[in-house]
Formats: structure tokens, sequence, C-alpha cells
């Protein structure tokens, strides 16, 4: 455990949803801009590969100003005005503004007091199932970087190598720096770590293949691959085929009741990195019970 101060564990609890409500905040500066970030980046590249072309965007006649993750101050999307300090206070600001801008009362879209919540709720349920401890730790962070990936690919469809990539080198870091934790699913040994990432990838990568094979249509994108990879880097490999399982389950579900309902079309796909973000994030928390369990159905009387 860390050496902290001794306060209680319902205490710990609040103090990581409180934390988690502010790096909410950050998130959603996150799924917001890092796919622009990306868009400039491509651009850019196209402008040096194809001459005469312009790195900037179609609607903008001067070349395009710094871009990133701090750079330019967030600000309101329909009249630009600058948001203040006391206007970007996680769920308060919100609920004070009655979910409208300060300047021009256009309506704040609800997804981001939304990640916000989800946040700080599932981070204090990490601090409250794990303790304050490394493995507590790892669990937020990779709880941080499920909620971004899933952001992410709701809006685009896209999930950036900028995330997975380093999630991935994570979960496999953290298995050689920490001593697994015999009551808690991470981190797991680098045997377990090394061995899931490769079977993550390698599963989906099989799965893709026969699909286009079989229906010549893709049926899911090489970011998926990555993403379960780093899920088994953290989770380690028996953790794979609950995750896989349940994504598919939930998601083929989604998906008939939204051709059902009309909201989707047959031939429109449906992002999978959410499905997988959630079934891994229930992995992280409940799943070395639940296959404890589902083995002891067939354990020997």
């Amino acid at each position: 455990m860390l050496a902290l101060p001794e306060v209680s564990g319902a205490a710990w609890v609040a103090l990581a949803g409180v934390f988690g409500l502010l790096v909410g905040s950050f998130l959603n500066v996150v799924i917001h801009r890092l796919p622009k970030m990306l868009e400039r980046q491509w651009r850019e590249q196209f402008a040096e590969l194809v001459p005469g072309t312009s790195a900037a965007p179609a609607n903008s006649g001067a070349a395009a100003a710094p871009y990133n993750l701090v750079t330019p101050r967030s600000a309101c999307p329909a009249c630009q005005a600058p948001i203040r300090a006391w206007q970007n206070i996680p769920l308060i600001s919100y609920l004070l503004l009655r979910g409208r801008c300060a300047s021009c009362r256009a309506r704040i879209g609800l997804r981001y007091p939304l990640v916000e919540l989800l946040c700080g709720v599932l981070t204090a349920a990490v601090v409250w199932k794990f303790g304050v401890g490394w493995p507590a730790f790892a669990a937020a962070v990779l709880t941080w970087f499920l909620i971004a990936l899933a952001g992410i690919d709701l809006d685009h469809q896209l999930l950036p190598d900028y995330l997975t990539l380093p999630l991935l080198w994570g979960g496999l870091v953290a298995s050689l720096l920490w001593t697994p934790a015999s009551t808690a699913s991470l981190p797991v040994s680098p045997v377990e770590a090394i061995v899931g990432a490769v079977a993550g990838y390698v599963s989906l990568w099989l799965v893709y293949h026969l699909f286009r094979l079989c229906t010549g249509k893709e049926g899911m994108g090489y970011g998926d691959f990555k993403l379960l990879a780093a899920l088994g880097a953290w989770l380690g490999g028996r953790m794979l085929l609950p995750i896989v399982l349940g994504s598919a389950s939930v998601g083929a579900l989604v998906g008939i009741v939204l051709i059902v309902t009309g909201r989707r079309g047959r031939g429109t796909p449906l992002p999978f990195g959410p499905f997988l973000a959630a079934a891994g994030w229930l992995a992280m928390m409940w799943g070395p019970q639940w296959v404890a369990k589902y083995l002891g159905l067939f354990a020997p009387t």
C-alpha cells in the first residue's frame, strides 16, 4: 500500500470521485480535440505528398493556428467566447449555467457533464474496489483511457494510436514494475501481460480476416485489435474471452435494437470500441470472480 495519511475508506472514495470529475473535464478536451489534431496532421502529410494542396481545413482562409490539448483556450463552439475558470468547474458550472453558454446562451452538449460524471463515478468505484494503492492507480489510469477511447470511437469510429499504443505499452511496463496482487485483477505478471497482448491482437485480427473472407466486408478496424491487445496487457489472457463474448453480445443486441427502432440501417457500421471498453472495465473490476465461478461449475465434487 502507499504511505498515505490515515483517512477513512469512504473519504478516499469521495476524494477519488472528485479527482475523477477533474480528469473527466480533461477527457472531454481529449475526446473533442484529438481527432481534430489528427485530421490536421493528416492534411499536413497529404500536402507534403501532393504539391499544390493546402494543409489548412477547407473552411480556413489562413494557415492553421497551433491546436493541441492545451492551446487554444477552451471556448464556446457557437460564439467562440473564452470559457472562464468558474464556467469550467465539473458538473457545477453546467448546473449553474443551466446547460447554456454564459455569453450567447447556446446549449452546451449533455455529453460534457455525462463524461465528467462517468469518470468521477468510475474512479470512485475503482478506489472502493481496490483500496488505496498501486492496483487502484493502475485501474484508474486504465479507466481514463477507456473513457477517452470510447468517446472518440462513438463520435468518429476511430481508436487513435495516440491512445491505444501508450495504453498497450503501459500495461506491459506495469507488469514489470509492480508485483501482482493476489486480491486484484491487475497488474498481472509479465508473462500474462505479454501473452494477453499477443492473444488479444491476433484473435481479433483472425476474426477480421475470416469475416472479410466470408463476406467481402470489413467488420472492424485495426484500432479494435490494438485496444483488445492493450486490455490483454493489463488484465492477462484469461480475461480476453469474457471481454470478447461480453462486448460482442451486447454490441449485437444494441445493433438489433437500433435497426428495429429505425435509428440505424443494416449497412451502417456500429463502433465496437465502446463495447470493448465497457467489457474490459467490468472484467477489470469483477473478471477474476466471474472466471472462478465459471470454472467452479465444472470442478469435480
